[in-house]
């Protein structure tokens, strides 16, 4: 071979290499990709391989250097990090789906008992379960007795759980049952009485006494009700939940289902500080599959500001002998903290009233020593008193809230607390600026599930009617930019998995959603109304509106 014939060769060859494109599982390209990286960079493409985000870039740079079998255009459609819940009950949402009557919306104790009626006609079974009533609805703004219950359902045991959680009301044949007389006491809870009987409304650690008795759904309809509400989920742009509170069982359940591919959301676990979940959990360490997450145990320092259970510093406005309640004693808490600190596990606490929330932050101050990155939360930090803020810096306690809770309780929750207490209440923008980030979440079902809600309340800080037009305490809106990092990677961040999700960049699990408007343009009062076009898990289609 001649010296020019050789050198064309190699020369060739080169050329050969040099345009040898790497194979991938898939290729996003012509969108608008918000990355949420630290510098919120605005991208064109990526690629993925191996459920993990390969390359990030201009269209020109990914298509000239990797090819696959799958190559998505997105028509210049805005494509963001998959949205993650902060805070939900994404167990309690999938079985209130199957088992109980949808009781959001009502405008009166009649209307609930008229949904009641209609759900059992459809779904009959040994106990009447409902949820999602709410009293500040209603025109007569009283919570319910049991009289109207006794009447509609005298022989079977009905426990009607309100939108919040942490109060419910049963009739007669429930309080038989259950042994609940006007004797019956219990600590963290109450059990209303009106010349001295019980009148079926139920507050707080009162719930449980009826709860433990009330059978339990089989396996089978645990399954499906899980596979029904990720169905949901993903439909709204959601591949990752933070589930604040789960039993052993339940999380087993859920890691058994999902290793054998048969639940596909992504579940951050706190879990329930129960003997079975301290043993089986806490005391062994964080678990962690990629899948699923268990490092971070739940805890109750109140109930709900709703059902006037919130504990506060001074007595409600509207209730002036009332101050709300603690949910346990205080060495419950100490212990569990003592353990959660002992074996790496992160501690989250309900907190609602300004008195509750200095109770957690008090608490966590004896075992978070200044600047820390432990992570320590508070979810909710509903009202705060104005002294606290700066403790939320000072210990680095991440508040973990939920914007559409402001813009569902502005319409009461002066009547509550008074103007002056209102002014530390819902305070978004003030506690981000105590560490400079803040996870957000729904805590679904007792809000939508849809992310987008969310985003919306946080910046608009209006409900879905547009009301108030100047935004409910609009100082303390978050911007787009805040509001998107709350849902993606501040949420990430907030479960200790911003290595690993929370933004499109190389490494991180390809989770991802394409919207049909863009959220970060659009008039805020168009973005309730946007719509998901397809949501992806680890480089794999999990919805599509098509």
């Amino acid at each position: 071979m001649n010296k020019t014939l050789f050198i064309l060769l190699i020369s060739v060859l080169m050329m050969n290499a040099c345009n040898q494109k790497e194979k991938v599982d898939l290729i996003v390209h012509n969108a608008v990709v918000y990355t949420v990286n630290d510098n919120f960079d605005i991208s064109q493409a990526f690629a993925i391989i191996d459920g993990k985000i390969k390359a990030v870039g201009s269209d020109s740079l990914i298509l000239n250097n990797y090819e696959s079998d799958i190559i998505v255009d997105a028509d210049r459609k805005p494509v963001y990090p998959g949205f993650i819940d902060a805070h939900c009950h994404f167990y309690g949402y999938a079985m209130d789906q199957i088992k109980s009557a949808d009781l959001t919306g009502t405008l009166s104790f009649e209307e609930v008992i008229t949904r009641v009626q209609r759900h059992i006609e459809e779904f009959p079974s040994e106990w009447i379960e409902g949820r999602g009533w709410d009293q500040n609805d209603w025109n007569l703004k009283e919570f319910p007795t049991k009289e109207l219950l006794d009447i509609a359902f005298p022989d079977k045991p009905v426990f009607l759980t309100r939108i919040d959680g942490h109060a419910a009301i049963v009739n007669s044949e429930a309080l038989k049952r259950a042994g609940i007389t006007a004797q019956t006491k219990i600590y963290g809870g109450e059990i209303q009485l009106e010349e001295g009987e019980p009148t079926g409304l139920l507050i707080d650690n009162a719930l449980e006494i009826i709860a433990k008795i009330i059978p339990a759904p089989t396996v089978s309809m645990q399954r499906r009700a899980l596979q029904e509400a990720e169905k949901n989920c993903f439909s709204v742009g959601l591949t990752s939940v933070q589930d604040a509170g789960l039993g052993k069982d339940t999380i087993d359940l859920i890691d058994k289902m999902q290793q054998e591919g048969s639940l596909n959301m992504r579940i951050y676990a706190m879990v329930n500080p129960t003997e079975s979940g301290i043993n089986s959990y806490l005391k062994k360490g964080v678990y962690s599959t990629g899948y699923l997450t268990v490092r971070s145990v739940k805890l109750y320092a109140d109930g709900a500001l709703g059902s006037r259970g919130a504990k506060m510093l001074e007595p409600y406005s509207d209730h002036p002998e009332n101050t709300g309640l603690f949910m346990f004693q205080p060495e419950y808490y100490q212990k569990i903290c003592e353990l959660a600190l002992e074996n790496g596990f992160q501690v989250n606490t309900h907190a609602i009233g300004d008195a509750g929330n200095r109770f957690v932050l008090e608490l966590y101050s004896k075992f978070l020593k200044g600047k820390n990155d432990l992570r320590w939360r508070i979810e909710h930090a509903q009202v705060v008193h104005p002294e606290d803020f700066k403790l939320f810096g000072e210990l680095s306690v991440i508040p973990s809230v939920q914007p559409t809770h402001a813009t569902s309780d502005m319409y009461w929750a002066e009547d509550r607390i008074g103007s002056d207490r209102l002014k530390g209440a819902y305070a978004y923008k003030k506690l981000l600026n105590q560490n400079g980030w803040i996870p957000l979440g729904t805590d679904f079902p007792v809000e939508s599930i849809n992310p987008l809600n969310t985003f919306y309340a946080a910046v608009a800080r209006m409900d879905l009617n547009g009301k108030p037009e100047s935004g409910f305490q609009i100082e303390n809106a978050l911007t787009r930019e805040e509001a998107l990092r709350g849902m993606t990677i501040w949420a990430a961040k907030s479960a200790f998995e911003e290595n690993i999700k929370g933004s499109i960049e190389v490494g991180k699990f390809a989770d991802f959603v394409i919207l049909d408007k863009d959220i970060m343009s659009v008039k805020l009062d168009s973005v309730p109304f946007i719509q998901v076009l397809s949501t992806w898990s680890g480089g794999h289609k999990i919805y599509d509106s098509r």
